[in-house]
């Protein structure tokens, strides 16, 4: 057994990851990351990334239906999945090629192989030892099934889904959060028939209700259907088929059923309760810094509880990296990350939700909610919608929510607005440029600033 000993030991290569990863090496540090599978991890090879270009080949197919309308003589013959998966699978590998020069230049030591962690920050890959004078836990995430649902055969998780071969003609997606409502989406641009199944009563629980019920009634007129408040009671494979029992008592068939019920925290069988790591229900208990219970081991990305996204995991990473090399970074807290469905509309966020900002402040909340029918760039790009900010009366911006085609686009100045406690009435005097869909969150601090231009 060989044993190498380096400043910090990152177990995971994914968003988290490598991007401790490299901002430790940018610091000096000597580094090692372990990957049992690719860097990059999921978001790279099997989620974020992947899922978007299959969106993206959804939105060109509905702008070649949509074509006749702006007087561009187009139509739709048909799909080739063998292509549509190579465009995927292209950018992925040009993005990993990249993200492996990346690693390399930085003098980075990419292992191979699945760890496990011991005593004395350790990781233990094979016969072969890797101490760190500080270890990163970066493990990520898996999907979650619901309880007597077997994944394999027709019963599709967001991962396997992106490996079929055809195009389904039904799908039943069980779950209507983000992993749901995008891939939906993507579908029914692609000529699916789909079938939603949530149980709570909208869609995006996690979002504005205002959002919810919008993308609600953009989907019912895209034909996408869904059963609210009601549950899966069990799924049946059948030859051909899938067959879906419902709460309310009804058996659908389908192609496929893509379980689309959340993700867990990988920890299992790493080692960590064995070195002292505590865990809470799978993920991984940290403080204020993301140190776990034992000095010197960190934890972060989908491992911790909070908000499972890439851009949270690149900001956690970074931050332990600085702090391992004795900076003082700030936390960015949940309420300042913002959060994208890449649905069609799409819907951004950052920040409360009304519910939220009243269960806090009570009667000192005020929202204005702007139209995107008002907005000259949306009704170009034929996209409903709105903005709508929440603030504190008399205080600052505190959320803000938006609906439509392009908006994710937007909500860094949300973010901006939120983590720097602007008031409406400082952002008023800022000008954004004519025609953009920016102007309708402009719209939104002006009217909250209590001067209102394009509403009336």
């Amino acid at each position: 057994m060989s044993r190498r000993e380096f400043d910090v030991v990152v177990l995971g290569g994914g968003s988290g990851g490598y991007a401790a990863a490299i901002r430790a090496s940018e610091l000096g540090k000597k580094v090692a990351v372990i990957e049992k599978d690719k860097v990059g991890g999921t978001c790279l090879h099997r989620g974020c990334v992947p899922t978007k270009a299959l969106l993206h080949t959804a939105e060109i197919a509905d702008h070649v239906r949509e074509a006749a309308a702006v007087g561009v003589e187009a139509s739709l013959t048909g799909f080739d999945p063998a292509r549509m998966t190579a465009y995927r699978e292209g950018i992925v590998a040009k993005k990993y090629r990249g993200l492996q020069s990346l690693l390399s230049s930085r003098g980075i030591t990419v292992v191979a192989g699945e760890g496990r962690v011991t005593g004395d920050r350790t990781v233990v890959v094979g016969d072969d030892e890797y101490a760190g004078a500080d270890v990163v836990l970066a493990t990520g995430s898996q999907t979650r099934s619901l309880p007597g649902i077997e994944i394999g055969g027709r019963v599709l998780t967001s991962e396997t889904a992106l490996t079929l071969e055809t195009i389904p003609n039904t799908v039943v997606v069980l779950g209507g959060g983000v992993i749901g409502v995008e891939f939906a989406s993507a579908w029914r641009s692609l000529g699916t028939d789909v079938l939603i199944v949530e149980a709570l009563d909208r869609l995006l629980p996690a979002e504005d209700a205002a959002s919810s019920k919008a993308l609600e009634r953009a989907y019912r007129k895209r034909g996408i259907r869904t059963a609210l408040s009601t549950r899966c009671e069990g799924v049946e494979q059948r030859e051909g088929t899938v067959a879906v029992s419902l709460s309310d008592g009804q058996v659908v068939e389908a192609d496929y059923v893509l379980v689309a019920v959340g993700r867990g925290p990988v920890t299992e069988g790493l080692g960590l309760e064995e070195a002292g790591v505590r865990l809470d229900r799978g993920f991984v208990v940290v403080d204020g810094d993301l140190q776990t219970s034992v000095p010197h081991v960190w934890a972060v990305g989908d491992i911790v509880p909070g908000l499972q996204l890439a851009h949270r995991s690149f900001q956690q990473g970074i931050f332990v990296a600085e702090r391992i090399a004795g900076l003082a970074p700030v936390a960015v807290p949940e309420s300042t990350i913002p959060r994208v469905a890449y649905s069609h509309p799409e819907v951004a966020s950052v920040g409360l939700t009304e519910a939220q900002a009243r269960e806090t402040h009570g009667d000192r909340v005020a929202t204005y909610e702007f139209n995107l029918a008002g907005n000259a760039k949306s009704e170009i790009l034929g996209t409903a919608g709105f903005a709508k900010v929440v603030r504190v009366v008399d205080g600052p911006v505190i959320g803000v929510h938006l609906v439509g085609d392009r908006v994710g686009e937007l909500i860094t100045e949300g973010q901006l607005a939120i983590g720097w406690e602007a008031h409406p009435e400082d952002i008023a005097p800022f000008v954004h440029a004519h025609p953009t869909q920016s102007e309708a969150l402009g719209e939104a601090f002006l009217a909250l600033a209590g001067k209102p231009l394009h509403t009336i």
